[in-house]
């Protein structure tokens, strides 16, 4: 179904074209970072949209549904912003049950989903399975931490003010606007537009 052409559609649009134009082929991860609160599950909602306007398969996966538990985020302490900042979230969770078996294409399955952080814990599976073309799009705080930035083929950092201590650590530690593909100003949702570092 065509989407009406907003001035959001269109930029989304551009970076969709900008995104398959590199990425087309095979199994291409897109990974959307910002801080709390910046839009970013929206954001990622949106682009899957115009993904699927193309025709293009996508799925839609966040960080929100990787967290550790509280009971395993007590083991490394205090529950402070640095603890969650290093320790609120499974990677190796994430790794084990989405990317990497989402990387396998074929009738490999694969999770977007494992945890329910409003009830705090695991969720049942449900395992998909995808063609060969196809591209996952994932949001999330600090997903372009160490453990995961070489996992994307292209990753946005929606560039808003940061308000969480957690975030700060996160900039501070990673500069994440430095390490995404594009950086962009969507504090007007409905009028994105994509910033240079260079005239930051």
């Amino acid at each position: 179904m065509e989407l009406v052409a907003t001035p959001r559609v269109r930029f989304l649009r551009e970076l969709a074209q900008e995104i398959l134009h590199n990425n087309g082929r095979g199994r291409t991860i897109i990974a959307i970072d910002g801080p709390l609160r910046s839009g970013k599950s929206e954001f990622g909602d949106d682009l899957a949209s115009v993904f699927r306007e193309r025709g293009h398969p996508v799925f839609r996966a966040s960080l929100e549904f990787f967290h550790r538990t509280r009971a395993e985020q007590n083991a490394f302490g205090a529950d402070t912003p640095e603890r969650y900042y290093r320790y609120g979230f499974d990677y190796s969770v994430l790794r084990r049950v989405l990317l990497e078996p989402f990387r396998l294409a074929g009738s490999t399955g694969f999770v977007t989903a494992a945890f329910d952080p409003s009830r705090d814990m695991r969720i049942e599976p449900k395992w998909l399975t995808g063609p060969p073309d196809a591209t996952l799009i994932i949001d999330g705080r600090f997903i372009n931490r160490p453990e995961l930035r070489a996992q994307w083929n292209w990753s946005a950092y929606l560039d808003a003010p940061v308000t969480d201590a957690a975030d700060a650590l996160y900039d501070r530690d990673d500069d994440p606007a430095s390490l995404a593909t594009a950086v962009i100003d969507d504090t007007e949702p409905s009028r994105p537009r994509r910033v240079f570092l260079d005239a930051c």
